[in-house]
C-alpha cells in the first residue's frame, strides 16, 4: 500500500481562529503539518514561530512563500475582503486553498478565485465545517429521506455580543452579522430544502448605545421556487443565541446548539414525528479537525471537495442581494440556480476534541482575522 504523503500547510492570517482552531486541529493529523505562518504582527510571528518551530512571513513576503516550494496548501483566515488577494496567487501557483467563509465579498471576487482554480487544477475548498460535522450531515440525510415529509418552513437565530474593537466591527456589512453569522443558517437551509432561493427581503436595525457602522441586528426572509419560506435573524448586539426549527408536513426538527464549535460543543437536534420525539447528538468533535481530515483526504485521492467555489459563490450571490435589500428596503430577485454537488453522508468526519492553546497577540489589524 502506498504511503500517504504529508501535506505541508501555511496559515495565512494569525488571528484567533487560526491559533485556537486550525493549528490544534492540524496537529491531530499524521499526514499534514504546519510549516509556515503569514502574519502582519512581528510579535506574533516571533512568538508563534518559536511555539511551533515554523517559519513566519510578512504579507509583503507572501509571494516568496508561494514560490518557495515548501508548501502544498494554504489555509486563509484573513478578513473577508482580503480573500481574493491571497487565494488567487496561491491557486495560480498550483497550491491548494482552504478558504474561510464567506468565500469573498463580491461575486466578481468569487469568480476570479474560481477561475484561478480552474486554470491551475489545484483544489479549492470553502471552509464550511458543518459539511463534515456528523450530527449536521446525519440530520440533512434524514430530511432528504423524507422523515419530516415535505419541508415547508425554516426559522433560525444565530447571534453574539461582539466587541466594537473587534475587526468584524470595523469593515461594514461584509464583516457584520449577516456574512459572519447569518451565512450558517443561509447555507444550511439551502441544503435542507435542497434548492436555491429566488427572492430575498431583509430588515435591519442599529441598537441604541452601540456604535457599529452597519445594521447590527438583521432579519432575512428567503423565498424558494417550490413555495417555501425560510427566515433567519442574526445580531452582533445581543446575548448568544444558536437555534433553528425546520417544519415539515409530517414532523419538525429543532436544534440548539446547531452552528457553534469548541471542545465542549455538542451539536444536537430533536426530531418530532406524529407526536413522538427522538433526540440525536454526536460528539463533542473537533469540527476543524473533521474539516481538515476531509480536505486532506480529497487532496490525497485527487477528489474535488464538495464545498467548492460554486458553493461559496451561491452564498455570496445571496449575501449581495441581502445587502441591496437592506440598502433599498425592496425585495431582491435572485437568479435561478441549481448546484452541481450536494452534502453526502460519506464526507462526515469525527475527530476527538482538543483544548485550544491560549491565543497570542490577537489584536485588530487589517490583515489578521479572528
Amino acid at each position: 500500500m502506498a504511503t500517504r504523503r504529508t501535506i505541508r500547510f501555511a496559515a495565512v492570517g494569525g488571528g484567533q481562529i487560526t491559533q485556537t482552531a486550525f493549528i490544534p486541529a492540524l496537529a491531530q493529523l499524521d499526514d499534514a503539518e504546519l510549516v509556515a505562518l503569514v502574519t502582519g504582527d512581528p510579535r506574533k510571528a516571533e512568538a508563534l514561530g518559536h511555539r511551533y518551530n515554523i517559519r513566519c512571513y510578512s504579507y509583503d513576503d507572501y509571494d516568496a512563500l508561494l514560490a518557495s516550494g515548501t508548501i502544498d496548501a494554504v489555509y486563509i483566515a484573513t478578513p473577508n475582503f482580503l480573500h481574493r488577494q491571497y487565494a488567487v496567487p496561491a491557486l495560480e501557483r498550483g497550491i491548494h486553498v482552504l478558504l474561510e467563509k464567506p468565500m469573498a465579498t463580491s461575486v466578481n471576487d468569487c469568480l476570479a478565485i474560481m477561475q484561478a482554480q480552474q486554470d491551475s487544477g489545484s483544489q479549492l475548498m470553502v471552509a464550511y465545517r458543518l459539511h463534515q460535522e456528523p450530527t449536521t450531515v446525519e440530520m440533512i440525510a434524514r430530511v432528504r429521506r423524507g422523515e419530516l415529509g415535505r419541508p415547508v418552513m425554516y426559522t433560525a437565530a444565530f447571534g453574539q455580543d461582539v466587541d466594537e474593537d473587534n475587526h468584524r466591527a470595523k469593515h461594514g456589512y461584509w464583516s457584520g452579522p449577516v456574512p459572519d453569522l447569518g451565512i450558517y443558517p443561509l447555507n444550511e437551509v439551502r441544503h435542507l430544502f435542497d434548492e436555491e432561493p429566488i427572492k430575498v427581503t431583509a430588515q435591519g436595525v442599529r441598537t441604541p448605545g452601540r456604535h457599529f457602522s452597519f445594521d447590527d441586528t438583521v432579519t432575512v426572509t428567503l423565498t424558494f421556487p417550490s413555495q417555501r419560506i425560510a427566515t433567519f435573524s442574526t445580531t452582533f448586539a445581543g446575548a448568544s443565541v444558536d437555534t433553528f426549527t425546520l417544519v415539515g408536513t409530517e414532523g419538525t426538527i429543532s436544534a440548539s446548539p446547531c452552528f457553534t464549535f469548541g471542545p465542549d460543543a455538542i451539536l444536537a437536534y430533536r426530531l418530532t414525528r406524529h407526536g413522538q420525539s427522538f433526540d440525536y447528538a454526536h460528539g463533542p468533535h473537533d469540527q476543524f479537525g473533521g474539516e481538515l481530515r476531509y480536505f486532506i483526504d480529497c487532496l490525497q485521492h485527487g477528489i474535488a471537495p464538495e464545498p467548492d467555489g460554486e458553493e461559496g459563490l451561491f452564498d455570496v450571490v445571496i449575501l449581495e442581494a441581502i445587502e441591496r435589500a437592506l440598502q433599498t428596503g425592496l425585495p431582491q430577485s435572485l437568479p435561478t440556480r441549481q448546484r452541481r454537488q450536494r452534502i453526502l453522508s460519506t464526507q462526515a468526519r469525527a475527530l476527538p476534541p482538543v483544548q485550544p492553546p491560549e491565543a497570542l497577540y490577537v489584536v485588530t489589524q487589517e490583515n489578521e482575522g479572528v
